[in-house]
């Protein structure tokens, strides 16, 4: 088992990595919408929130040598769900193109700090 750790922090400092990989499948810890080279969240509307929390995602993919179109499972979580699932399903087109889509669970909890959006992963690496 690999710990994965970016150059830049995709989100508030925890007890937790940001992915664990183990063989060629690697486990992207909840990310938020957290702006490491900042180190402040990003607070904006759903959809850029959505934006940075799916950058950083992004990040934390390609550190464990896999990368957005490996993922294989997503779980979502909405605290203001359905209010935000329209702007959420928006800003997460412009990322995943369609027809194809990682298979995916959204979820209605809450957050801390103001985060409107929290989006684990598990991918397929190298």
């Amino acid at each position: 088992m690999q710990v994965i750790k970016t150059a830049i922090p995709t989100m508030p400092p925890g007890p937790f990595a940001q992915a664990v990989k183990d063989g060629d499948v690697v486990y992207v810890a909840g990310q938020v919408a957290y702006d490491g080279e900042k180190g402040a969240p990003v607070l904006g509307d759903i959809k850029e929130q959505t934006r940075q929390t799916l950058k950083n995602l992004k990040m934390v993919l390609e550190a464990s040598g896999s990368s957005i179109d490996r993922i294989m499972k997503l779980t979502c979580i909405l605290p203001n769900f359905p209010t935000d699932y329209i702007g959420f399903n928006e800003a997460f087109q412009e990322v995943f193109k369609g027809p194809t889509y990682p298979a995916r669970t959204t979820v209605q909890a809450g957050l801390l700090g103001g985060f409107v959006i929290e989006i684990e992963a598990i991918a397929k690496c190298d």
